[in-house]
């Protein structure tokens, strides 16, 4: 027979652990209902989110013309129920823009580096520019491409279209493939720029964004489209995606 102090410790044992059951238990159910309650206060802020008002323009004026974009104030009025609100709003209006991923037959990607004023360091990105109002998306990536670095390849591929910043900006920017870029000129550079040619490997690209070294969001952007556009024609004839996607 077993020693009565053992018994009243196994016991007391038991009842410890009926217990840390039981709390456990109670912190289930509590963490289901946190959940229910957090899928509730989701659902209610998706249904708010289904009665954002939009904002009417009345007026605009320029304010600012900045060579590579001009400042308007626009005026803009919303109602809601019997009241209206009317506010000044600040909108930078840039030409469009394009980007360019040229891509030699080894599968290295034409960077360049240049300063950026905005940021005041020197940036690694791919080429690209503004479209000129008489072009179209596709004739100023061939131009930009050709001009920063002297390359030009196979057609221009569509890979995206993006609003780099809608909260104050107008304009759009186009993403675009070109591949079995070869130099065939010396680049052309205006008085204030100055670009250097850089031939990265495709598949350094991710540890350059994740190091930092890549921080353009424009440029980071278009390689995701890179990816995309790889993963949605992995099949293609002609087109070796595994090579060709930085992030496969």
């Amino acid at each position: 027979m077993l020693p009565a102090t053992f018994l009243t410790k196994e016991v007391g044992n038991c009842f410890m652990f009926y217990n840390q059951v039981v709390i456990i238990k109670k912190h289930e159910r509590s963490f289901e209902s946190h959940g229910e309650h957090l899928q509730s206060t989701q659902s209610e802020v998706s249904r708010q989110s289904l009665r954002v008002r939009s904002w009417t323009t009345i007026g605009r004026e320029k304010i600012a013309d900045c060579r590579v974009f001009s400042v308007h104030k626009q005026v803009s009025t919303r109602t809601t129920g019997d009241s209206s609100e009317t506010h000044d709003f600040f909108v930078f209006r840039p030409n469009d823009w394009v980007n360019v991923i040229p891509v030699t037959s080894d599968y290295q990607v034409v960077m360049i580096e240049q300063f950026r004023h905005g940021i005041e360091q020197i940036t690694l990105e791919i080429p690209g520019g503004m479209i000129d109002l008489e072009e179209t998306s596709t004739i100023a990536g061939r131009r930009e491409l050709l001009e920063e670095t002297g390359y030009c390849g196979d057609e221009l591929v569509f890979l995206g279209r993006n609003h780099p910043n809608p909260a104050i900006q107008s304009n759009i920017c186009d993403t675009f493939l070109s591949l079995n870029v070869q130099q065939t000129q010396v680049p052309i550079f205006n008085s204030t720029e100055e670009v250097a040619i850089r031939l990265i490997p495709i598949k350094n690209i991710p540890a350059l964004i994740k190091s930092g070294l890549i921080t353009h969001a424009l440029v980071i952007v278009a390689f995701h489209y890179l990816q995309q556009f790889c993963l949605d024609n992995k099949n293609a004839a002609g087109l070796d995606t595994d090579r060709l996607n930085p992030f496969s």
